[in-house]
């Protein structure tokens, strides 16, 4: 006896319509991943632990959805459409609302705790489990369907099912990275998914009511619209970014107590970057800044010198330099066009005065045979530092391209309870220069202060101990005697930071 294929429940989608709609909301929900870390930039940053956490939240809210599906799943054909057509309708509304929940989150919780990674799974499941609990929801009950509607071929349905959800997840992440953040922007990018989902919606609530199930239209018609005016609510609320990039969401603050003479601060995603003022370009308005150049003058000899800046932010010191009589010959190597642009429309900054590489500083070093008497690294934020640009490999490519005689001056930071960041970068320099200094302002640290260290390193030791200088009130800094390094080294264990080990987020990050 021959087992006939069973026939297949009538007025059920095909499967290529299955295929589609699975794909679109696998796209849309990775679409939504991808924002998340732009959205949470303004309150805790971007780093490995922001990563971290979008994944693990995500990845839980797809795993309740599925579970969830799996349930709906068993139901009949029509009914289990009306259910994922109502989930669909719950992913659009959660989607529309996120950003209203992160700013309500964030103000709740932020002030509540000082620990970043408690901050940013709270923040991170406060806007984002629900979207991606519902988007996970249609992924069993869609194969169930094409199972369903092809009982001899379940198999190839099951299969282009799952080939669906992992195309439209490919999609998604190429569509938010390259296409949508950069046009649309994050509320804007939200919109476009809460109305991807609002189609999905419809389509499987006309597929339901024509397999056979009661659709209750009027609250449907409710429900978009619902859905339609948190949309454009998030798109009216003003964004936190003056300018968000591809990389930040850019931040210019007026600062200055006489609107004639205006002081800036620029903020990339959470964090102050940088200050400075138009009718003071040779002040220094950050502590780092001021250091850099007091450093650099003073190793140099007040020579003139050729330098090269690792980033460019509000380019204070870069704008000093080129300013100088004669100007050093300053190059920049800053990744996003956003933030040259606004510095030279809000930082004063002169782009015909340097040479200013788009392109990643350690790209720029490696692929140009230039050298500089000075190369000024400030790739150091808070628990959000490029790792490679903080490894021993790196630090060989900056030592070859330095001038005989040159200067390599970067900034660390890190809290005075904790300095195994600090004691890891000092024991790497020490791997490739012979002399290594730490700086900082001469002064006791506060318990568990965040301070900023500049470290000099080169063949030769700067010739004073102490600079004084004006940030913008007067300061004065001193290098740390080598028995206070000894000390910290002994202490703290440091680690050597290779291309290949560089865990920077756990050195610097907050431990539980």
């Amino acid at each position: 006896m021959t087992d006939a294929p069973l026939p297949a429940p009538r007025n059920l989608p095909s499967v290529p319509l299955l295929v589609i709609v699975q794909a679109a909301v696998s796209a849309a929900s990775l679409v939504v991943e991808i924002v998340a870390g732009r959205m949470l930039a303004p309150y805790v940053g971007m780093s490995l632990y922001t990563w971290t956490s979008i994944i693990a939240v995500v990845l839980a809210g797809f795993s309740a959805g599925h579970w969830a599906g799996g349930r709906i799943a068993e139901m009949q054909s029509a009914r289990a459409l009306r259910w994922t057509g109502w989930g669909m309708i719950g992913a659009a509304l959660s989607t529309a609302a996120a950003l209203f929940l992160l700013r309500w989150g964030a103000a709740a919780v932020l002030p509540m705790t000082e620990n970043q990674i408690v901050a940013i799974v709270a923040l991170c499941s406060i806007a984002f489990f629900l979207p991606s609990f519902f988007a996970g929801v249609p992924a069993p009950v869609l194969a169930q369907i094409a199972v369903a509607a092809n009982p001899g071929t379940s198999g190839r349905a099951l299969g282009a099912m799952f080939a669906a959800g992992a195309i439209g997840a490919i999609a998604g992440t190429l569509l938010a990275g390259f296409v949508f953040i950069s046009w649309l922007g994050s509320a804007g990018t939200l919109v476009a998914v809460t109305l991807s989902y609002l189609a999905a919606a419809a389509l499987l609530l006309l597929w339901a009511r024509r397999a056979g199930a009661a659709v209750a239209w009027l609250w449907t018609g409710l429900s978009f619209l619902a859905g339609l005016a948190l949309a454009g609510a998030a798109l009216a609320q003003p964004s936190p970014c003056t300018r968000e990039s591809d990389y930040f969401c850019i931040r210019t603050v007026d600062i200055s107590a006489d609107p004639n003479s205006p002081v800036h601060m620029m903020v990339l995603d959470h964090l102050v970057h940088g200050r400075g003022a138009r009718d003071l370009p040779d002040v220094m308005f950050y502590d780092s800044a001021a250091l850099f150049d007091l450093l650099a003058q003073a190793r140099m000899g007040r020579r003139d010198f050729s330098a090269f800046f690792i980033g460019g932010g509000t380019f204070s010191v870069p704008r000093k330099w080129a300013q100088t009589t004669p100007p050093a010959a300053v190059t920049v190597a800053e990744i996003d066009p956003a933030v040259t642009e606004v510095a030279i429309r809000d930082f004063w900054f002169d782009p015909a005065r340097a040479t200013v590489l788009t392109e990643d500083a350690r790209a720029a070093l490696r692929n140009r045979p230039d050298r500089y008497d000075v190369i000024v690294g400030d790739a150091f934020t808070d628990i959000a530092v490029p790792p490679h640009l903080i490894t021993r490999e790196f630090f060989e490519l900056v030592r070859d391209r330095l001038e005989p005689g040159g200067s390599y001056l970067m900034n660390v930071v890190d809290h005075a309870d904790n300095l195994r960041a600090l004691a890891s970068m000092v024991v790497t320099l020490q791997q490739v220069f012979p002399v290594v200094e730490v700086w900082s302002e001469a002064r006791r640290p506060a318990p568990g202060e965040r301070m900023v260290f500049i470290l000099a390193a080169g063949r030769s030791e700067t010739p004073v101990v102490k600079l004084d200088g004006q940030s913008p009130a007067p300061i004065r800094f001193a290098r740390l005697a080598d028995s206070t390094i000894g000390a910290i080294l002994t202490n703290r264990a440091p680690l050597v930071l290779t291309d290949d080990f560089a865990p920077i987020d756990r050195l610097m990050g907050t431990r539980f």
